[in-house]
């Protein structure tokens, strides 16, 4: 009978053990009961491709169709709303005008401590947008024949021709009429004839006379062929690497150009953190069309989002580069302690862990 009743107490506490843990689970997969029946407002901004507006006025895009999924798992009755920024995002949850916000929202330090973020949902960085490598522009040669190497090689030339110049003087100005006549004057003819030399053009009869001279003079002649022909060399490279890939090649290039970004987003707060001159634009397209009219020479931005426009609407015009940098992570925002979070961060960690994230992203953004 002991053995029996053992027995039947150990059955009811296993049965009331699995109860306890079930509801656990449920009460972490549905909402705070006070939002069970709220229509939950959604801040949303045009972010394609994780948030664009189609023909009939509907949102879809990575971001959409991931809170449906939620949304859908947590059984929320939900109505967009729609705002120009980001910024306007984070604005909205922190004063509870919005219940979430979601798009293309990275997570900084400066918005945690606005609002709360989700667990994040994609991992992505900045992208450099350019013109096509083959359109045809005169920078690369203003800034090639303007470079810090460009500049010493010049200087380093016209310091050795006028060395050559003083001591060529030094050697013929006693026995040379063509040197003598005073030190203006000889100095002024000896480096006159060390800068023809060297570009090897013609001197005819004006020339040094003594051996120190003659040896000198071949000298000159001989290292200034070998000079220049490096140093053309040096700039041919220069201008058909820079004309073959772009202007710009990777985030080291942006502190020599013109750069654009969107005003009011994580980008502008990137660039001036790297004391990186930029111009700013109301709107991704903006600053795309800029770039396109030669405005200005890099548009930085988050990656896919720059990617997709660009395959969209710039493709025979603008490049995105393969570099990415300043890794990124795209969470949705909820008001500070909000009941919301918890069951999203359930929801969202399921949802993203499925197949069905995966085709999802390769649908809008071609990643496996």
């Amino acid at each position: 009978m002991k053995s029996v009743a053992s027995w039947t107490m150990a059955l009811i506490v296993a049965a009331f053990a699995g109860f306890w843990a079930g509801s656990a689970t449920l009460a972490q997969s549905q909402p705070a009961p006070d939002l069970a029946s709220k229509d939950v407002a959604v801040g949303i901004k045009v972010a394609p491709p994780f948030a664009f507006k189609l023909q009939d006025g509907s949102w879809s895009g990575l971001s959409i169709d991931l809170w449906q999924k939620i949304a859908g798992r947590l059984n929320l009755r939900f109505h967009y709303v729609e705002v120009p920024t980001v910024q306007a995002q984070i604005d909205g949850v922190a004063s509870g005008k919005f219940d979430v916000a979601t798009a293309a929202i990275t997570v900084t330090a400066d918005r945690e401590k606005a609002v709360d973020f989700t667990q994040p949902f994609f991992s992505t960085g900045l992208g450099i947008a350019t013109p096509l490598a083959n359109q045809p522009s005169w920078r690369p040669v203003i800034n090639a024949l303007t470079s810090f190497g460009f500049l010493q090689a010049v200087l380093a030339l016209i310091v050795i021709s006028v060395a050559v110049g003083v001591l060529i003087w030094l050697f013929e100005r006693r026995h040379n009429e063509d040197f003598g006549g005073g030190a203006a004057k000889g100095l002024f003819s000896s480096m006159w004839w060390s800068t023809v030399a060297a570009t090897q053009a013609s001197t005819g009869d004006f020339g040094p006379r003594t051996v120190p001279g003659r040896v000198l003079a071949a000298l000159w002649m001989m290292g200034s062929i070998i000079a220049i022909a490096v140093f053309t060399a040096g700039v041919t490279s220069v201008l058909t690497v820079t004309q073959m890939e772009g202007l710009v090649q990777g985030e080291s290039d942006l502190g020599m150009v013109r750069v654009g970004n969107v005003e009011n987003s994580s980008t502008e707060a990137y660039l001036d953190s790297t004391h990186i001159r930029h111009q700013g634009f109301a709107s991704v397209q903006e600053g795309l069309d800029a770039l396109r009219a030669g405005k200005i020479d890099a548009l930085v931005h988050d990656k896919p989002l720059l990617g997709w426009l660009v395959r969209q609407n710039y493709a025979s015009n603008l490049q995105v580069l393969d570099a990415t940098f300043d890794q990124q992570q795209y969470a949705m925002a909820v008001p500070l302690g909000s009941p919301l979070r918890k069951p999203l961060d359930v929801a969202l960690l399921q949802t993203v862990e499925s197949d069905w994230w995966k085709q999802a992203v390769f649908q809008y953004l071609g990643e496996k």
